[in-house]
């Protein structure tokens, strides 16, 4: 009865979700700018969480710019662009440890720089992929979005129903092998079902949809989801915390929940650069 009402809060957190991104996709033709915005919203909470988590919120003179910067990334699809935001960051920042280096540590400095860099940077390749894929934009970003969910979606499933084998017992003591098989059927399951809604019933046969693409982001980004929220959990493990906050219930902080896209959609990206996933 526990492990099912867990699933139970869990799907009603991803529920709403999956609402919000069904009108971001929706809005996506008359108001684009609203996937930059989400993104931007995500990333500067994200850092905020990992601030938050480190006990670093009250250093001022750094989590304010990587804030900001968090927030602008998103928007910064130009290379200039894009190069002169991370120029003045890092200008920023390490002026700030050189004018306050009596309160200020390079340990916190390097963990702050890399974690905005991180997040924001990763998050971005999703703008990235809705502005290279043209008219199909949105369902690159639909496919990289859950290629990380259904993986993460499917070990939970599994491994509370079956789970046995501990996978990384000293990491993630809950994750098991049961459940990380579960993951990657389910993630390329999901994969072909989304290829196969697409041409099929969206476009009506009139594109072609390269489900062996689409096997590759499942297995892989199965893969990657996992190691991004292994990754995320040392994190944790190592700031003595269960959760990032309890912002999404069910699922904890923002960064629980795209730990694993951070890790999948510049995969994806990546991968659709040299292989199209949709003629």
């Amino acid at each position: 009865m526990k492990v099912l009402n867990s699933i139970r809060e869990r799907l009603t957190s991803a529920l709403t979700i999956l609402i919000l991104l069904a009108a971001v996709v929706l809005c996506n033709a008359r108001f684009p700018i609203a996937l930059n915005i989400v993104i931007a919203v995500i990333s500067i909470m994200g850092v905020w969480e990992i601030s938050a988590a480190l006990q670093m919120t009250k250093q001022i003179a750094l989590v304010v710019p990587s804030y900001i910067f968090a927030a602008i990334l998103p928007f910064l699809v130009d290379m200039f662009a894009k190069g002169l935001g991370l120029f003045i960051y890092t200008v920023v920042l390490f002026g700030a440890m050189i004018l306050y280096h009596s309160v200020i540590s390079f340990r916190e400095v390097a963990i702050i720089y890399s974690m905005a860099m991180l997040i924001p940077s990763s998050l971005q390749t999703l703008v990235l992929l809705r502005d290279a894929g043209g008219t199909h934009g949105m369902f690159h970003v639909i496919v990289a979005i859950f290629a990380a969910w259904s993986a993460d979606a499917g070990a939970y499933i599994f491994g509370s129903l079956f789970g046995k084998r501990k996978l990384c017992p000293n990491i993630s003591p809950k994750k098991t092998v049961e459940g990380a098989v579960g993951g990657i059927i389910s993630d390329v399951m999901v994969m072909l079902l989304f290829g196969f809604i697409f041409q099929n019933l969206y476009w009506g046969g009139t594109v072609y949809v390269n489900f062996v693409v689409l096997i590759v982001i499942g297995l892989v980004g199965a893969i990657l989801s996992m190691l991004g929220d292994l990754s995320f959990s040392i994190i944790k493990r190592s700031c003595h915390i269960k959760d990032f906050s309890d912002l999404i219930p069910g699922h904890g902080g923002i960064l629980d929940r795209f730990d694993s896209v951070i890790f999948v959609a510049p995969f994806v990206y990546l991968l659709l650069q040299v292989f199209p996933m949709v003629y």
